[in-house]
């Protein structure tokens, strides 16, 4: 069995799929927002509603759950719907979903909207991955994944600026509301993404029945899960790790924001790069996450300079690797493309559901050193479950 693309969906318009990507990239970024954006703000709303740090985390939590859990039905959704149709509304929720945040007096109105704001956000990733398969050749499939999972660093990048702009002179309220109104931007552009009627297996073959390629879809996601809780954790609690180790709030923040843009590079040149031998995806990956735990580890030391360079290296390396999980599942699943979106997403989103509450929680007991130091073996043991896939995906090929 081989496991290229070339048993993945015939390539309708090869020549434009860029505008494509880019406006999915898009949509995915404001939809993944809600989460991000409450905890870039979390120590203000915090202190307005009056409410401890595990109350927020165990809302922001409910976000990443609402989006983990309802992955598979919101996956079935996003395959019967068209594409822009779902991209569409999945940014409007997102506005909606900010904006009442923006107005929220209590944590139960917050949690409400949230989850369903993460609901909305389960249905992109799949539909990003019937896109791809549909409508980028195979040898730009690592770049388009990479710009759609650059979504997660860009998410990060509207919060952090909005910290270090609008927070200090406006209040956590109007910066809510404006990371709102951005979130419809990608709205006009979602007409680009449609993916052609009839659009199917190219062949007959076996990619997405052999034997054993559950058991590497189950490792991969919770490879991305154990990555996704320390990254997550991190990059939730961000400014409040920044000013721990000895950074003013408004730097941490503009810190936060060209971090995200490394993130978003990094996942673009590691999707150009592994298009020319995309086989060593999984050893790449691996690399990547072992990477990021080091930076936590950095992060955990909890001086200013340690800081900067555990903050490059988590948010370069150990967020890197999320375009480049989605392009090596499409590779097993090519028949099934919103599979592999699926099996990105749940892993992802269920580390991400645990990490603001657990990190919260584990700070509060060990302090941000120990909790950042559980988040840096936790991005370990998901190199290990990755190896652990990889090994598997060659037993079966």
């Amino acid at each position: 069995m081989t496991t290229t693309l070339t048993c993945g969906l015939p390539i309708r318009t090869p020549v434009r799929h860029w505008p494509a990507v880019v406006a999915a990239a898009l949509a995915t970024t404001v939809t993944v927002m809600p989460g991000f954006a409450v905890g870039a703000l979390a120590p203000a709303i915090e202190a307005d509603l009056h409410v401890s740090r595990t109350a927020v985390g165990l809302v922001i939590s409910a976000f990443y759950a609402a989006t983990a859990v309802g992955s598979p039905i919101t996956k079935r959704v996003a395959a019967r719907l068209p594409a822009p149709a779902v991209f569409a509304v999945a940014a409007v929720i997102a506005c909606a979903v900010m904006l009442a945040v923006s107005q929220a007096d209590d944590l139960a109105t917050m949690t409400t909207v949230l989850v369903v704001g993460g609901l909305s956000n389960g249905l992109v990733q799949p539909a990003a991955g019937r896109l791809i398969a549909a409508r980028v050749p195979e040898h730009r499939r690592a770049l388009a994944a990479g710009a759609v999972g650059a979504a997660l660093g860009a998410a990060t990048l509207v919060p952090g600026l909005l910290v270090a702009l609008v927070l200090p002179g406006y209040g956590w309220r109007t910066a809510m509301l404006i990371a709102g109104l951005i979130a419809l931007v990608p709205v006009v552009l979602t007409p680009l993404t449609g993916v052609p009627r009839g659009a199917g297996p190219a062949h007959a073959g076996q990619v997405a029945t052999r034997r054993g390629i559950n058991g590497v879809l189950v490792l991969w996601a919770l490879a991305a899960a154990l990555s996704a809780t320390g990254n997550n954790a991190v990059a939730t609690y961000f400014i409040q790790l920044g000013t721990r180790s000895g950074l003013p709030a408004t730097v941490a923040g503009d810190l936060l924001s060209l971090s995200a843009l490394l993130a978003v590079a990094v996942r673009l040149g590691a999707g150009a790069l592994t298009d020319r031998a995309p086989r060593r995806n999984s050893a790449v990956i691996t690399t990547m996450m072992l990477t990021g735990g080091l930076g936590l580890v950095l992060i955990a030391i909890g001086t200013p300079v340690t800081f900067v360079f555990g903050s490059v290296l988590a948010f370069s390396a150990g967020w890197g690797w999320t375009g480049l999980l989605l392009a090596t599942t499409l590779r097993l699943v090519a028949r099934k493309a919103e599979n592999a979106g699926h099996t990105v997403q749940i892993g992802i989103y269920t580390g991400a559901t645990v990490a603001p509450y657990a990190f919260a929680g584990l700070a509060g007991a060990y302090g941000f050193t120990g909790a950042a130091l559980i988040a840096a073996i936790a991005a370990f043991a998901g190199a290990a479950a990755m190896t652990a896939g990889a090994l598997l995906a060659r037993r079966i090929e």
